[in-house]
């Protein structure tokens, strides 16, 4: 990532970033500043709003627990964003934080929990989903901050895949594959060149019988190993955006 400043402390602003604006800081952001890294007037941090960029900004102290930033100078101009889509099965609440982190920090531009047979947990907290890829992004380094999706059962989600997401090549982590190797069927992709591609990863006790004949029978699907082991769902989100991006995404 060239001319990336990966010292100074990064915020996500929900407000559109330009020359020469001027921002307050919200109770939250302005307590961590100030309290929290105990950062003084005239300190600098960098900012992004996932639509202008990044910006080096000022703090100016304007109370106790207040602060004001002012805009210097644009540091790196917005990037076009991630097309991968992530779907996944949820996990309980420390484990599917870490999963949203490291996805975000993989590259994905957009999250949808997906809710199958074998799903551990029926409720996903989208405001903490969304709180941990801001968090994410603000730590890794990225411009444009992932989406978050609302839910969708599985099998919705695969009938009304041809008409939502024409093109686009949805690849699964299927545990019943008969071979190991992930790179094969990958290649066999990249000599396709789809126009965009999607992620599957499925809950801790796997697919059912019948999800993976529904998958493995749609014609925009692509099933890949990942490994000779059997892997928790977040080490397996890790494991196939990592290939995924070495073999399609922006690691080539």
């Amino acid at each position: 990532m060239p001319n990336y400043e990966f010292k100074m402390q990064r915020l996500f602003l929900r407000h559109i970033l330009a020359d020469g604006a001027r921002i307050e800081a919200d109770r939250s952001q302005a307590n961590y500043l100030l309290n929290v890294l105990r950062l003084k007037d005239g300190d600098k941090v960098l900012a992004f709003d996932g639509q202008n960029g990044e910006w080096l900004t000022e703090i100016k102290v304007t109370g106790r627990k207040a602060c004001v930033l002012e805009l210097v100078e644009q540091t790196r101009p917005q990037e076009k964003s991630a097309d991968l889509l992530y779907l996944f099965a949820p996990l309980k609440h420390a484990r599917l934080d870490y999963m949203v982190q490291k996805a975000v920090e993989m590259g994905v531009g957009s999250l949808q929990p997906v809710m199958t047979q074998h799903t551990q947990t029926s409720r996903v907290n989208l405001e903490r989903m969304e709180a941990n890829v801001i968090e994410a992004a603000e730590q890794c380094g990225v411009l444009s901050v992932p989406g978050v999706v609302e839910p969708e059962p599985l099998k919705a989600l695969l009938a009304n895949w041809p008409e939502k997401h024409p093109g686009r090549v949805l690849l699964f982590c299927d545990e019943g594959s008969e071979t190991t190797n992930p790179l094969g069927d990958l290649a066999k992709l990249v000599e396709a060149k789809p126009e965009s591609i999607a992620l599957l990863v499925g809950p801790e006790g796997g697919f059912s019988t019948e999800e993976r004949s529904i998958l493995h029978q749609s014609d925009f699907v692509v099933s890949i190993p990942l490994g000779p082991r059997i892997l928790r769902a977040d080490t397996a989100a890790v494991a196939a955006l990592a290939v995924i991006q070495a073999t399609l995404g922006d690691w080539t």
